[in-house]
């Protein structure tokens, strides 16, 4: 099968693993808390990257899976980690067992799975009753000078179709499709719920170029546009910083959860037990 753009793109990562790792930011702390499910014994982070929201993870479940594709990912992951259960593997074939996790985590990677295989996928390795939950966290476009860093990207640099968002509104618009959950029919999901936390994150101007560098607009595009680029993205920081080599960027963790729907077979033997219940009291048994 040859290699497309968008596999080019979601591969390119890996070509900047260790900076990727250092200026990444990592989920609000409330978001987590919403996300996690209680009792939570095993955690999967699927596409977990260098493990930015793996070492989130751990502390807060017992056991933590991370499923990453690129190996450059993992060694970085792995070495971060080393408590972490670090597996290779793609959101369409993970190498887990069937219900064998208590939930399945996706942060900022969703855009990357299909999600007709990927789905079914994660249902399979959720207990029925299992949590999906799927976060991005990112700048918070709400204040116009942070939505207006996704207008200076250059032609040669920017990963949407048609050339990407012209306006403060358009920028807006990309972002809430972007982190649009669209589950395919049939999926074996219920109790779709979604909520959003917002905080700060003090970075210096260079690692916020750094963290704006890692996108994979950036990472692949030519060595002129990505330079140019990134002028004009620091001359947009220093504006707001003034005379500071230190900026406080707004940021919001968006997240997206669900339960794995009971099997028919679970709900067979739960029927049954109800009816078997209202049988036992209808014949005034107590």
């Amino acid at each position: 099968m040859p290699v497309t753009f968008e596999d080019e793109k979601a591969t390119s990562f890996g070509n900047v693993a260790e900076s990727y790792d250092r200026v990444r930011p990592g989920p609000a702390p409330e978001a987590l808390d919403w996300l996690v499910p209680d009792g939570c014994q095993v955690a999967v982070d699927l596409a977990a990257g260098t493990g930015l929201f793996t070492r989130d993870l751990v502390g807060r479940v017992a056991r933590v899976v991370a499923v990453e594709p690129d190996a450059r990912m993992r060694e970085v992951l792995a070495r971060r980690s080393p408590e972490v259960d670090v597996r290779e593997g793609w959101g369409e074939a993970m190498p887990l067992p069937d219900a064998s996790a208590d939930a399945v985590f996706v942060s900022t990677a969703w855009h990357w799975l299909d999600p007709a295989r990927a789905v079914p996928e994660i249902a399979r390795v959720l207990r029925p009753g299992g949590r999906l939950g799927v976060i991005w966290t990112t700048r918070d476009r709400d204040q116009d000078w942070v939505a207006e860093l996704d207008l200076l990207r250059l032609p040669g640099v920017n990963d949407q179709e048609g050339g990407g968002p012209r306006t403060v509104e358009e920028a807006r618009a990309a972002l809430d499709l972007h982190h649009a959950v669209k589950l395919p029919d049939g999926a074996q999901f219920a109790g779709q719920e979604t909520a959003s936390f917002r905080f700060s994150r003090t970075v210096s101007v260079d690692d916020a170029l750094s963290w704006l560098a890692s996108n994979s607009g950036f990472i692949t595009a030519s060595a002129a546009d990505r330079a140019a680029a990134l002028a004009s993205c620091r001359e947009a920081l220093q504006r707001q910083t003034g005379d500071s080599s230190m900026i406080e960027m707004p940021m919001r963790s968006w997240c997206w959860r669900a339960r794995r729907s009971l099997s028919q077979r679970v709900r067979s033997c739960e029927g049954l037990v109800i009816t078997k219940t209202v049988r036992w009291r209808v014949s005034g048994h107590h």
